[in-house]
C-alpha cells in the first residue's frame, strides 16, 4: 500500500512539475501577400520581437501568400481557433460591421497622411473596437497604400472603364464604385488574380504599387492610371476569445511587440510606394499614365455618388470626420 501511496504521489509530482513549464502561447499569423511586402516585412518585424522579448512565453509562426489561409476564409478560421492572427484588407470586414466600409469609399482620402490622421482619431481608434460583438478585436491598423487602376487599355476618363472587367475584393462598396462607370466589378481573391490577368478572364484590377510590383501584375497589365482613388489597408485582427484568455502582461507586451512590428511595416510601405512605382516604370512591361486635373474630377464626379449610396450603413458622422482628416 506504501508503494502504491509513493508511485501515486510521484506520479502527482511529476504532472505538476510538467504542469508548471507551460507550453508557450502559439500564434499562428496568416496572411495572403509576398514577404517583401509592408505586410509581409511587419509579419516578420513582430515574430523577430517577441523572439527577443516573449522566448518561451509565446510562439510566432508566420505564414504569407494564403499558405494558411486566403483572406476570405481566414476570419472565420479565426473564430474556431485554426489561426491566431492576421491581417486582411480593411474590405474584408464588411460582414462583420459596415462602418469600416469608410475605407473603400473612392476618393474620400487625398493622401496617406490624411488615411493616418482619421485612423488615429477618435472616431479612427474607435472602430478598431466595432467588431467585439462578432467575436473578434481589431488591434491596429497596417498601411499599404494609395490604389491604382491597371488595365489592358488605357484608362483616362470613365468612359475607358465602361464594359471591362475588373477584379475587386469582397466589397459592396467596390462594386458600387465600379458601376459607377459602368464596369463589371468580379470578386475574386487576390491569390488568383495573376492568372486572371494573364489568361485575360479580367480586363483590370485596382491595387497599390507594393502589390503590382511584388506579385508582377505589371508584366501582364500593358497600362496603370496613377488615380490614387482610394486607400488599401489592413487590419491586424484577433480574436476575442484567445485575446481575452491572455493574462494583461502578455497581452500588454504582445501588443507593444505588435505596435512597433506595425511602425515598421507603416516605414517601408511609404519607402516601396515611391521604389516599386519607379521599378514598374523603369520594367518598360507597363506605361504608367497620369491624370490631368481635368480627368480626374471625371472620376471623382462619377464615383462620389457611392458615398451618399453607403451613408446610412456607415454613418454621415463618421464620414465627415474622415473628410475633415484632409485639412
Amino acid at each position: 500500500m506504501r508503494l502504491l501511496t509513493a508511485a501515486v504521489t510521484s506520479l502527482a509530482l511529476t504532472l505538476g512539475a510538467q504542469a508548471a513549464v507551460a507550453a508557450p502561447v502559439e500564434i499562428k499569423f496568416s496572411h495572403v501577400v509576398a514577404e517583401n511586402t509592408p505586410k509581409g516585412q511587419m509579419a516578420i518585424k513582430f515574430k523577430e520581437l517577441v523572439d527577443e522579448r516573449l522566448a518561451g512565453k509565446v510562439e510566432v509562426k508566420v505564414f504569407p501568400n494564403s499558405q494558411l489561409f486566403g483572406d476570405n476564409k481566414v476570419l472565420e478560421a479565426m473564430l474556431l481557433g485554426d489561426v491566431q492572427m492576421a491581417a486582411p484588407s480593411l474590405s474584408k470586414f464588411q460582414k462583420y460591421t459596415k462602418q469600416l466600409q469608410i475605407f473603400d469609399l473612392p476618393f474620400l482620402f487625398k493622401d496617406m497622411a490624411a488615411v493616418e490622421k482619421f485612423q488615429n482619431s477618435p472616431e479612427g481608434q474607435e472602430l478598431l473596437n466595432s467588431l467585439r460583438k462578432k467575436g473578434l478585436v481589431g488591434l491596429g491598423y497596417l498601411h499599404n497604400g494609395m490604389k491604382q487602376l491597371s488595365a489592358s487599355s488605357p484608362l483616362k476618363t470613365p468612359a475607358d472603364a465602361s464594359g471591362k472587367k475588373f477584379r475587386i475584393m469582397t466589397s459592396d462598396v467596390l462594386q458600387a464604385q465600379f458601376e459607377a462607370v459602368d464596369a463589371v466589378p468580379l470578386k475574386k481573391p487576390f491569390s488568383e488574380v495573376f492568372t486572371l490577368l494573364q489568361t485575360k478572364a479580367i480586363d483590370g484590377q485596382e491595387n497599390t504599387w507594393s502589390n503590382i510590383y511584388s506579385k508582377k501584375f505589371f508584366e501582364v497589365q500593358p497600362f496603370i492610371t496613377e488615380s490614387n482613388h482610394g486607400v488599401l489597408d489592413y487590419l491586424v485582427v484577433t480574436s476575442a476569445e484567445f485575446w481575452m484568455g491572455l493574462d494583461e502582461g502578455l497581452q500588454a507586451d504582445i501588443q507593444k511587440a505588435l505596435n512597433e512590428a506595425i511602425k515598421h511595416g507603416n516605414d517601408i510601405a511609404a519607402q516601396k510606394a515611391d521604389s516599386d512605382k519607379q521599378q514598374i516604370i523603369d520594367s518598360k512591361r507597363s506605361e504608367v499614365l497620369s491624370l490631368t486635373d481635368a480627368e480626374r474630377a471625371q472620376w471623382v464626379e462619377a464615383m462620389k455618388p457611392v458615398w451618399k449610396k453607403f451613408e446610412d450603413e456607415i454613418g454621415a458622422d463618421l464620414i465627415k470626420a474622415a473628410e475633415a482628416s484632409n485639412n
